[in-house]
């Protein structure tokens, strides 16, 4: 089984937000997929995931986002999790803010042949408790940038 496929999934997805481009995006889950946002707000199906990210960009100027994939396990020959962290890096900036770092979960299916995302979550990688946790991620994201 080949981990590069699922890791490209996340590369396209986020590289599809750094562009804004919200069908982009969409066109990578199952038609039934699933995104919890940073937020908790979950979007479910390819047509409300592209209308909700589009909303996202026409209303606020993004972040560009940076990872580092932390896992990828075969779950079954197809079904696949990946698990990596996150930073953004807010526009005009050259460094992350470390109050956005999240920790991101992705499961992917095997459709036809084709890798497709059937559940996207992005959880804040706020650490309570251990600064120096929260510290160590925030640095080795900004590595990245």
């Amino acid at each position: 089984m080949n981990e590069t496929v699922i890791k490209d999934l996340l590369k396209q997805l986020l590289t599809a937000g750094n562009n804004r481009d919200g069908a982009a995006m969409a066109s990578l889950f199952t038609d039934n997929g699933s995104v919890v946002g940073f937020d908790g707000s979950a979007n479910n199906g390819k047509d409300v995931i592209d209308k909700e990210m589009n909303k996202i960009f026409k209303d606020h100027q993004t972040a560009r986002f940076v990872w580092q994939v932390r896992e990828v396990r075969f779950l079954s020959p197809g079904i696949a999790l990946l698990r990596a962290v996150v930073g953004m890096v807010p526009p005009g900036e050259k460094k992350i803010k470390p109050e956005r770092n999240a920790v991101q979960s992705l499961v992917a299916m095997k459709e036809n042949d084709n890798w497709k995302i059937a559940l996207f979550q992005n959880t804040p990688a706020q650490y309570h408790g251990r600064p120096e946790v929260s510290q160590a991620l925030t640095n080795e994201l900004n590595a990245l940038v």
